[in-house]
This record gives structure tokens, C-alpha cells and sequence, in this order.
């Protein structure tokens, strides 16, 4: 199999560093060309599922502009400009819990839209994490930190109570580890 090839780009929107959305000429192996295809640059991101030396899972109640209602999420955020996806885990996981961990296992680089771009995930699980500091998150929005047993958290996965497809999928490749 080939792969396609870009042959131009232009910038279609610039939503500052957020978000760009371009429009690319690309050629398929069979030499058909598509001239206006949609190609979205967002940066990169991170999810951590962690779990206390007590076995507890820290997840947070909150809040999402585009989920209605409340969902369950884990740890999350974009990784700063030339960022290790490791070091915004683990940046992250500080900020927002206020908690450290020393094994750090890594599970997965995924593309966030295969056809579109959209920038990747990367997904860890901490294990034996401890409360190191104090929470320092600047999410915009409203987060109660929970403590779940992995019977809740597989019960809240059941149930659809992850509502972001990127939480369900890392929460799903964290207990498949455990």
C-alpha cells in the first residue's frame, strides 16, 4: 500500500496556537488528485490514568463545553512547545492532582483523526502515585478530584460515564495493564 502525498497546503483558519485548519492538495496512489481535502493541526496531547499506592484510581467529576452534563475524566492536557509527552504527563498529573508517581508505563501514541489530523494522543499509566503538592490546575473548568476503586472505575467505563472518547479508550488500555 501507498501512501498519499501533499502536494500544497494553504491556510484556511488560524485560531492561535489552539488551532489551525488547512487545505491540502493531496495525490492518491492511483494518481487521482483531491484538491480541497481538510486538514486539522491542534497540538498534541497527553491522558494519564493514575492510581495511588492504595490502588485507587484519581479521576475527576467535571464539566466539558462539548459533553452534556458531567462525565468522569482522567489527567489531561497539551504538551507545551518542544515537550516530551512523558514530561507533560507527568507536569500534568502535579498540576492537577497534586500528585507524583514513580512508574510510569506508556500506553500508545495515537492519531486523533486518522483522515484529519487533529494532532496525537499519548497515553500513560502512573502507578504508586503519592500526594507531593498542592494542586495547581488552570483548567477552566470546574474538577472534583475522586478516589475510585478499579471496581468503580470498570462499573463508571460500563456505563458510559467516560464521555470522551479519549478517556474511555486510555481508561480501557490502563486496566487491560493491571
Amino acid at each position: 500500500m501507498q501512501p498519499w502525498k501533499t502536494l500544497a497546503r494553504r491556510t484556511l483558519l488560524e485560531c492561535g496556537r489552539f488551532l489551525t485548519v488547512e487545505g491540502h492538495t493531496v495525490a492518491l496512489p492511483d494518481g487521482r488528485i483531491i484538491e480541497e481535502w481538510p486538514w486539522i493541526i491542534t497540538p498534541d496531547y497527553i491522558n494519564v490514568v493514575a492510581v495511588t499506592v492504595e490502588g485507587r484510581f484519581l479521576c475527576f467529576r467535571q464539566t466539558k463545553y462539548s459533553v452534556e452534563g458531567t462525565s468522569l475524566a482522567v489527567v489531561g492536557g497539551y504538551l507545551e512547545p518542544g515537550e516530551e509527552a512523558l514530561a507533560a504527563a507527568q507536569r500534568e498529573l502535579l498540576e492537577e492532582t497534586g500528585y507524583t508517581a514513580p512508574t510510569w508505563r506508556f500506553l500508545g501514541k495515537y492519531s486523533v483523526d486518522g483522515n484529519r489530523g487533529a494532532g496525537n494522543a499519548h497515553f500513560f499509566l502512573a502507578q504508586d502515585a503519592i500526594p507531593s503538592a498542592e494542586i495547581h490546575a488552570d483548567d477552566l473548568e470546574e474538577q472534583q478530584l475522586l478516589f475510585l476503586s478499579r471496581e468503580e472505575v470498570e462499573a463508571a467505563l460500563d456505563a458510559g460515564e467516560f464521555k470522551s472518547m479519549p478517556w474511555a479508550a486510555v481508561v480501557s488500555l490502563a486496566l487491560r495493564q493491571l
